[in-house]
């Protein structure tokens, strides 16, 4: 295969120095996942050999059917809290299970091997080859770099923050969910066998690669000709996170405004940014200041955005002058030079009252509009405090991470050599490209550690998505157990917000999830859970049921850090029946007194204890009184001693 990355074997150390001094960022700037551009070689023969992939791709495109099917897949994560958003693959047979963050700077898709020597804990399981029917390692060849032992291709990616990953080749089964319309494929991706820095540290599992290149998951279906040339990411908005990805073509909106890009300047997405402008006034820059080395790049797996120094400097001026009414705070992080703000407010969809408008002008005269959530993160130690999200680059390429594209549509039609953006709420996106119709074969989840889904609907639902709900079948309610584990003996679980983002994630409302039962030991936690219908309606609509069993059973419930690592345990629906009301109060009724139980017998005893103190006190003023009574006419002690005067 060819080799868009350093593989030099005698010059490695040398271009590594090279490449990193390419996106080096100052240190007072650091913060999550600063710059994940991989380092890389550019020469003319890998500039040629884009070109003529370039020209073999545009002939197999031509003769694609325009039902070509996608893979829709949801979006995971958000910014804030973990930097970066993820994606739900499955590889092998059967399938395992893995998070993996979506990366336009990155050609290579990999997990964490079962051999790996040097991996840190993540959300799922490891890799395991040697379970998979269909695993089959990239033998050595003149096309790869090779193991000490020539048998196995490797893979080695470098990161600018210094962090790296390293492995062997393979090739196996590679499914993308339930509500894909494309079938599983074989694809080739890296087991890890080492991975340093942020990488080793992170929760994500490991890095879904969208770059240019050979080894890329989009190149791969497309080489397949099982997808179009184009693939689609559209983040959530501050607050929100998740959203939706597609890989393959869609039909872009009208509104859809697009700048040209060009593959063969360097292997990342660039776009031809012209100009900026702040609350209506243009940036003063020199003509070409975003044009540098690498041009204005898009990379979905880095955080916050990156301008040349000067333009970094226009921009916070321009900022800084059209935000009078707020006050500057220092940053959450002391170690940081931050540009923060107080008195926004905490109502996101109110800081455009706060916050200018800010506009991307192409050469192509197209205009893209930014919110403030577009530059902007919320501060997490003061409430109605946001800080800027753009930072100086001491190297003259512009880079715009996920910050600048949430609640944005961005296409990236290969195809046809451009980057479209067209703003709106991608986490409704998410439900509007949701198929009507059966999906494809996908990776059968077992329902519990001990059964599979073959169950009959009688007892609970399962089966293929397109058979699971049957004529005028009704789904009751549905249950489902989970287990929990937390790092920190200290960190009590509030089951109420838990409780809530459930809901977020079934997409519920917030009283339809119900808590009926939990029992712990230590740090681990089994937590029994019931979704319920509303309170105007008697079961659970199909659509919805549907959905909720899908999300279950594709374990794609995702959670923050702060409620440790979950799995899954076991679900279960019940169809709509006569008894259902009964059980429903049964369940209420035993959900409360399963969370007040405690507190029932703790007031009993309180109650108790001052009834007994308070007929005590009672009875002890009532012998006081009886003993201190004295009749009127009655000598007291004083007059009886009193001797008589004479």
């Amino acid at each position: 295969m060819a080799r868009t990355w350093l593989h030099l074997t005698s010059s490695i150390i040398v271009c590594a120095l090279i490449c990193f001094n390419f996106f080096t960022v100052d240190a007072k700037d650091h913060h999550p996942r600063p710059m994940l551009l991989p380092l890389q070689l550019t020469s003319r023969n890998h500039s040629q050999q884009r070109h003529l992939d370039n020209i073999r791709r545009h002939l197999q495109q031509s003769g694609l059917s325009s039902s070509t099917p996608n893979a829709r897949m949801r979006l995971y994560d958000d910014l804030l809290s973990n930097g970066y958003y993820t994606t739900r693959l499955w590889i092998g047979t059967p399938p395992q299970e893995f998070a993996l963050i979506v990366d336009t700077g990155s050609t290579v898709t990999y997990v964490p091997c079962s051999s790996c020597a040097h991996c840190g804990k993540h959300q799922d399981p490891r890799f395991q080859p040697d379970l998979s029917s269909t695993y089959q390692p990239v033998k050595c060849n003149p096309s790869c770099n090779c193991d000490d032992e020539q048998k196995q291709c490797t893979y080695d990616r470098r990161y600018a923050e210094m962090s790296s990953s390293s492995g062997v080749l393979g090739e196996d089964i590679v499914s993308f969910g339930n509500e894909s319309e494309l079938v599983p494929q074989r694809a080739v991706f890296g087991c890890e066998n080492r991975e340093t820095g942020d990488l080793y540290s992170q929760r994500a599992d490991g890095i879904m690669g969208l770059g240019r290149g050979q080894l890329s998951i989009v190149d791969q279906l497309v080489d397949k000709s099982v997808i179009g040339d184009s693939f689609s990411l559209c983040y959530g908005g501050m607050d929100v996170g998740g959203g939706a990805m597609v890989l393959g073509k869609i039909t872009p909106p009208p509104e859809m405004v697009f700048s040209h890009s060009d593959p063969f300047r360097s292997p990342y997405y660039n776009i031809e940014l012209k100009e900026m402008h702040v609350a209506g006034k243009r940036l003063k820059l020199p003509t070409g200041v975003f044009d540098g080395r690498h041009g204005t790049v898009l990379d979905s797996g880095t955080t916050y955005a990156y301008f040349q120094k000067d333009a970094f400097v226009a921009f916070r001026d321009a900022i800084l002058r059209e935000v009078h009414s707020l006050k500057r705070v220092r940053g959450p992080d002391p170690n940081y030079d931050d540009i923060c703000f107080s008195g926004a407010g905490r109502d996101v969809s109110q800081l455009s009252k706060s916050f200018p408008e800010v506009e991307m002008v192409f050469n192509n005269g197209n205009k893209l509009l930014l919110s403030p959530e577009n530059y902007l993160f919320r501060h997490t130690k003061l409430i109605g405090a946001y800080c800027l999200g753009i930072f100086a680059n001491t190297e003259s390429t512009t880079l715009l991470g996920g910050i600048v594209v949430r609640n944005t549509l961005v296409t990236y039609d290969r195809d046809n050599d451009r980057i479209g953006f067209l703003k709106t709420n991608c986490s409704e996106l998410w439900r509007r490209v949701k198929i009507s119709g059966a999906p494809s074969p996908a990776p059968s989840v077992s329902q519990s550690n001990d059964s599979n889904l073959e169950i009959p609907p009688a007892s609970a639902l399962s089966g293929s998505p397109a058979n699971v709900l049957p004529g005028s079948f009704h789904i009751g309610f549905i249950t489902f157990d989970m287990s929990i584990s937390t790092n920190d003996s200290k960190l009590k679980l509030n089951f109420k917000d838990l409780g809530q983002l459930i809901s977020k994630e079934l997409e519920v409302d917030n009283s339809q999830v119900r808590l009926l039962n939990v029992t712990s030991k230590g740090n681990d936690y089994l937590v029994r859970w019931g979704i319920f219908p509303t309170s105007s309606a008697s079961y659970i609509s199909n659509s919805t049921a549907l959905s909720i069993i899908l999300r279950l059973r594709d374990h794609r419930l995702q959670f923050p850090e702060r409620f440790g690592n979950y799995k899954l345990v076991e679900w279960n629906a019940e169809p709509q029946r006569k008894s259902n009301n009964i059980r429903f109060i049964l369940e209420l009724h035993r959900s409360w007194w399963l969370h007040h139980l405690l507190a029932v017998v703790l007031g009993c005893i309180i109650t108790f204890s001052l009834s007994a103190i308070g007929i005590w006190l009672v009875i002890r003023h009532r012998r006081q009184s009886v003993t201190a009574y004295e009749p009127v006419a009655s000598p007291t002690p004083e007059q009886e001693l009193q001797p008589l005067q004479t």
